[in-house]
């Protein structure tokens, strides 16, 4: 079940209205019941969170070492379970050419922004005041309540029986800290940015 990638196609306020925490109600349902089809074989499912941050202000981040897009990656990774990054087009501008993804400045309304985004408004490391956006993959749960071969503690083999409450999908409960972490980062660089430019 995905999404279209252009975020600017949902309405973020449906987030919190469902337990799957989507945009989209229909998808939301289908998730829903995905993740229950999952538990009741005793199974898990992963997915993937897009977070989107708005209103950051220009010029945050580093252009070597510290590069934002570094920084929230370092940030999405340290997050159990998560798998894998991408911020703007992310893995879609290996099969692209520049003259389709270079976001051009142009001038609006008396300022500076760039008339496409796919860098994910981040460009040389250091946030060019567009929206942030970035895609954070997660795993299945590893616990599943199916039987799984093991070897024991000297090397036999064994059958492993999971017992206790496990999440058959862990993507709801990562979309809140997916926000907190970014967050962290952000203001880390905002508090940043203040110091060196005191």
């Amino acid at each position: 079940i995905i999404l279209d990638r252009d975020y600017t196609k949902y309405d973020f306020a449906e987030i919190e209205h469902n337990p799957v925490r989507c945009p989209d109600p229909i998808a939301a349902k289908r998730m829903e019941q995905l993740i229950g089809e999952m538990k009741a074989v005793g199974d898990t499912i992963g997915g993937v969170v897009t977070c989107v941050v708005k209103g950051c202000p220009k010029g945050i981040g580093e252009p070597e070492f510290g590069k934002l897009h570094a920084m929230l990656g370092a940030a999405m990774l340290s997050i159990n379970a998560a798998k894998g990054f991408e911020y703007g087009e992310g893995f879609n501008c290996a099969t692209a050419h520049g003259s389709e993804l270079n976001d051009t400045f142009i001038t609006e309304d008396g300022s500076i922004r760039t008339a496409t985004n796919h860098s994910g408004g981040i460009q040389g490391g250091i946030s060019n005041g567009e929206d942030i956006y970035f895609r954070t993959a997660f795993k299945p749960t590893a616990t599943i309540l199916q039987e799984q071969t093991t070897v024991d503690n000297v090397g036999n083999s064994a059958t492993l029986h999971a017992k206790g409450r496990h999440d058959p999908c862990v993507l709801p409960r990562a979309v809140p800290i997916v926000e907190a972490m970014a967050a962290m980062v952000i203001l880390d660089y905002i508090m940043l940015n203040k110091a060196t430019n005191s």
